[in-house]
């Protein structure tokens, strides 16, 4: 069953699980009684996102609760730089780090 977005004014965003095609336009907050309008927010289409993504995403959710944690630096030749494009005449005259 999805799930629909309500906002209170005095309490917030709060969800509700309803059948498809049957939430009401308003409903009354749980907390505080009051009316509550409906809020259309982004469905959750993670099946139809690409496998890199999904990976991206999956990984950086988580290391925000499970950082990598390093035990030693890297070797030194390893570290490769990255090519740089060449500058255009208008950049030449900026200054340079």
């Amino acid at each position: 069953m999805p799930t629909y977005e309500y906002r209170c004014d005095p309490d917030g965003v709060f969800e509700v699980t309803r059948p498809l095609g049957t939430p009401p336009e308003a409903m009354t907050c749980p907390r505080c009684g009051n009316g509550a309008a409906r809020v259309f927010s982004a469905p959750m289409l993670a099946s139809f996102a690409p496998p890199a993504l999904k990976s991206a995403v999956e990984n950086a959710e988580k290391s925000r609760d499970h950082p990598e944690i390093v035990t030693k630096l890297p070797r030194q030749g390893a570290r490769r730089r990255t090519p740089v494009a060449p500058l255009t005449p208008a950049l030449r005259r900026l200054p340079r780090p």
